[in-house]
């Protein structure tokens, strides 16, 4: 009370008139307890990503056999959204990556280079279980960048040989909105409509790979055009026009040509946008993701999520050449491995 009392004291002697200050001593006695948080979110989303073959460095970290390794910004990018990671070792037996899978709420798969062998067989094992979590009624996101973009169109035509070659390694591009596309509930649903232009005109995405698909063999393609919806396209350093961003129809799935965890935390190109617009496109990414991620209901034993939270490995700085990841997470694998 006598603390009141000194404001409005104070508020006089001030020349505040008797309104406005009875105006400012109503904001004093609203209630000082915040709203309930919405009881059908998780505010403690957890992310699966899955870890590819090799070191990340060519052999200049590790040439332990069968080593893998999950590029830091990809962790990062999880985390500047509000989320915590677990790897997704590809290498651990399938028992272990099932319990891991149990302790996630949604999963990314990264980008890379192997299409084929154990690593194809755990990311198609780890998809199944994703459309089989959605299909349950657990809401249960993915989002497949550059590599596991590609290796969705394979799994989802089951055709190794979907992918066309494409001149776009190290190039920093635009991307096209499909004329009339919906963007509402999508990955650009909450883009503020400055920088969706921005990102048809500036080259804010980095590209870094040698496949893709063209849209008029995504389009003839059943499998792919009934699953997923394009949203963009982008242009090769030679014209050639390919799908960079997919979502799926019925499932919390996207899916991206291009990478957006570059632009934020990966500096071994000069060719990587590191504008303020290009870090918005990070931003709201990887806010559109965790989104997701808050809506499963998953809520695992908190002991067993600590076990396996990725904060139980250090990072390997490789930054130094000059090339390749900042960062990288380093795992060797376990003695039995086998697909999921």
């Amino acid at each position: 009370m006598g603390n009141y009392l000194s404001i409005s004291f104070f508020l006089l002697l001030c020349g505040i008139t008797t309104a406005e200050s009875q105006l400012f001593n109503s904001y004093l006695t609203l209630p000082s307890s915040c709203p309930a948080p919405d009881p059908a979110l998780n505010y403690r989303p957890i992310i699966g990503i899955v870890s590819h073959p090799g070191d990340g460095a060519t052999g200049r970290l590790s040439n332990a056999t069968n080593v893998s390794y999950i590029a830091a910004s990809y962790v990062k990018f999880a985390e500047m959204a509000g989320a915590r990671v677990i790897p997704l070792i590809y290498t651990e037996p399938p028992q272990v990556l099932n319990q891991k899978l149990n302790l996630v709420n949604g999963i990314i798969f990264t980008g890379g280079w192997a299409k084929d062998g154990l690593y194809f067989d755990v990311i198609k094992g780890i998809f199944q279980k994703v459309l089989e979590k959605n299909d349950a009624g657990e809401h249960f996101p993915l989002l497949a960048i550059c590599l596991g973009y590609e290796l969705l169109t394979m799994i989802i035509t089951n055709d190794n040989n979907i992918l066309e070659e494409f001149s776009a390694a190290s190039q920093a591009s635009t991307v096209q909105f499909v004329e009339n596309v919906n963007i509402e509930g999508t990955i650009f649903g909450r883009f503020p409509p400055v920088l969706l232009k921005k990102m048809s005109i500036d080259c804010l995405v980095m590209q870094n790979h040698h496949f893709g698909i063209s849209p008029e063999r995504f389009q003839v393609n059943k499998d792919l055009s009934s699953f997923f919806r394009v949203l963009t396209t982008s242009t090769d350093e030679n014209n050639k026009v390919y799908v960079s961003t997919i979502q799926a129809q019925r499932y919390p799935i996207a899916a991206f040509q291009w990478h957006p965890e570059k632009n934020a935390f990966e500096w071994g190109s000069s060719r990587i946008p590191h504008s303020e617009d290009a870090i918005q496109v990070t931003t709201h990414v990887a806010n559109y993701f965790i989104s997701e991620a808050r809506k499963s209901s998953n809520k695992p034993v908190a002991r067993e999520v600590l076990d396996s939270l990725i904060y139980n490995n250090n990072p390997t700085y490789g930054g130094k050449a000059g090339k390749g990841y900042d960062e990288v997470y380093l795992f060797i694998p376990h003695s039995s491995s086998s697909s999921m």
